[in-house]
Parts: C-alpha cells; sequence; structure tokens
C-alpha cells in the first residue's frame, strides 16, 4: 500500500488571518483561490506589494487593531469598533484617545497582570513540587 501526499491547502479567509490581512482588502485572485501551505509560506518570506501595503496601511483585521490598540477584540466592540481599521485611523484613535480606549487598555493591562500573577504562582508550585520530589 503506497500513501500519495496531498498538498495542503487552506481557504483564503484562513490565509489572510494567517498573514495578518483583512481578506476582502486582498486581491480578488486571493479572495478565490485555496492557498497551499507552500503558498503562505513564500508569501510570508517574500511579500508582494499588496500584502506589504496591507500590513502597513489597512485596512487591518480586528485582531491586528485590537493588537495595535493594545486593547481585547472584546474592548474594540464595547468602544463602537466593529469595522476594520487603516492605519491613519488607529493613529488618529490613539491620538485623540478617547475615555472607551483608556478604559480598554487598563482593562487589557489588568487582565496582563493577572495573568503573569498566576503564571508566576504556577511556576513557584511547580518549583515547590520538583524541590520536595526530589527531597523524597
Amino acid at each position: 500500500m503506497t500513501s500519495h501526499q496531498t498538498t495542503q491547502t487552506m481557504k483564503p479567509a484562513t490565509a489572510a488571518k494567517k498573514l495578518g490581512v483583512y481578506l476582502e482588502a486582498t486581491p480578488a485572485e486571493f479572495q478565490k483561490a485555496e492557498v497551499s501551505r507552500a503558498e503562505l509560506n513564500e508569501l510570508q518570506a517574500n511579500p508582494p506589494a499588496w500584502l506589504r501595503e496591507l500590513r502597513a496601511n489597512g485596512p487591518h483585521p480586528r485582531p491586528v487593531v485590537a493588537a495595535k490598540l493594545g486593547v481585547s477584540i472584546a474592548g474594540l466592540a464595547r468602544g463602537g469598533v466593529t469595522e476594520p481599521l487603516t492605519t491613519e485611523q488607529i493613529e488618529a484613535l490613539k491620538k485623540d484617545s478617547p475615555e472607551w480606549l483608556e478604559k480598554e487598555r487598563a482593562t487589557q493591562a489588568e487582565v496582563r497582570k493577572e495573568a503573569e500573577r498566576i503564571k508566576n504562582k504556577k511556576n513557584t508550585e511547580n518549583t515547590e513540587n520538583t524541590e520536595n520530589t526530589d527531597n523524597d
């Protein structure tokens, strides 16, 4: 029995997500065709002009907008941001610093701080458990 290696492909939406770009802003040929793993790797290694332009100026998908603003995706929604934003729009939001953005950034900072505290606590517990096991 011989096994045949099939080319792994993904939908354009998945490829766009992995590339960190907004699918609807990509060229039509990208939106219509399945993308192989090799093609995705090539796009990441040698991005064409359209991909470089999208990454630099947008419009950016919500996860990228949230990361650039330092908030969660849910925080974007609470702030009323439901559409993709360009880099220029993101910079304007940062400059204007509306109340919702400040609040969401503070919330995100608290979430990160709590996650770090939990991680440190687990690491401490694991170290103590390892030391106790070594002493047995």
